[in-house]
């Protein structure tokens, strides 16, 4: 199983940014899928994620500007950035909880990170 994730890059305050997430390989289901940031310094915390039946989540931080959504066919989630702020530089990652397999129990994968650079 692996999570691709594209979409990162430098963007100017006020601006936007779409980073996308694939889930490729051999599985049985993904459950939630979403994105965590980890700043300079700081812990990896929620950004958003979104059930199997589409019920988003999302931090307080970014509830308003940042949208969630995924495509159960492709098996892909992505994340729509508006009004990006200083504060939201960071590397993103995609996640997603997926069984890999029958008599497996689902956990959680991990994309490699793509840094968003919010400054002007």
């Amino acid at each position: 199983v692996q999570l691709q994730a594209s979409g990162g890059g430098l963007v100017q305050p006020g601006g936007s940014l779409r980073l996308s997430c694939a889930a490729s390989g051999s599985f049985v289901s993904i459950n939630d899928m979403g994105w965590y940031r980890q700043a300079p310094g700081k812990q990896r915390e929620l950004v958003a994620d979104i059930s199997s039946g589409g019920v988003p989540n999302y931090a307080g931080s970014v509830l308003g500007r940042y949208f969630i959504a995924r495509d159960n066919a492709k098996n892909t989630v992505d994340l729509q950035m508006n009004s990006l702020l200083p504060e939201d530089t960071a590397v993103y990652f995609c996640t997603a909880i997926i069984r890999p397999y029958w008599g497996r129990d689902a956990r959680r994968y991990w994309g490699q990170g793509t840094l968003v650079t919010v400054s002007s």
